[in-house]
């Protein structure tokens, strides 16, 4: 809050399987009290839904989204909002639902095919694989998270080595899309992290003449 946010961006994995009811209902209360200009988007994770159904951890997937809209965040699911007539902000289906769950979630060609183009895209995508297609798209800001960074040294580039994720962690530019992985505020299964930190990162956004 002390950042003046003109928008809150949480880019999946806000919960956990070990999360409480109590826990998740107290944090989705904080991030609807946040200040910001435009409001507070998420984008759900692979691990927001749970792993092992809803009475390990008191509360469902269905039950999370309820509680952050009851809260006035949006809650994004390959669906697209502008905002202020100025720019969109467009949050994917986590790519679990194809890679675990055997789903579909709609493409990027999909998602921007009836924007306007001359106005700025931001797209939260939770896991950094479709780098390839997301520049095809000519979105202007790709912000993942999933990667914690890589959590342990060495193993933080193991990711992209193997193929798993186009970008571990930090900003990449490829053609005109910016595309940004964060560590995340938090760690998974081992409560610590090794050669990365612990963050939220603040994005500037300047606009330029065309």
């Amino acid at each position: 809050q002390a950042q003046n946010p003109d928008m809150v961006i949480v880019a999946g994995d806000f919960v956990d399987d070990d999360t409480n009811r109590a826990d998740m209902i107290a944090t989705s209360k904080a991030l609807g009290e946040m200040k910001a200009t435009y409001g507070v988007y998420f984008v759900f994770g692979n691990h927001d839904k749970g792993y092992y159904g809803p009475a390990h951890r008191g509360f469902s997937g269905q039950e999370l989204v309820a509680e952050l809209e009851k809260n006035g965040v949006h809650v994004l699911t390959d669906e697209t909002e502008l905002v202020d007539d100025m720019f969109y902000v467009i949050g994917r289906r986590d790519f679990s639902v194809e890679k675990e769950q055997g789903g579909k979630r709609k493409s990027m060609s999909e998602l921007v095919k009836n924007l306007d183009q001359s106005k700025y895209m931001i797209v939260a995508d939770h896991q950094p694989t479709d780098y390839k297609n997301q520049a095809a798209a000519k979105v202007d800001l790709v912000l993942s998270g999933h990667t914690h960074g890589g959590q342990l040294f060495p193993f933080n580039s193991v990711g992209k080595w193997i193929g798993a994720n186009d970008r571990v962690y930090g900003h990449e530019k490829r053609d005109d899309t910016n595309f940004i992985v964060t560590s995340g505020l938090s760690d998974w299964a081992i409560k610590f992290k090794t050669g990365c930190k612990s963050e939220y990162v603040t994005v500037l956004v300047k606009a330029t003449k065309k």
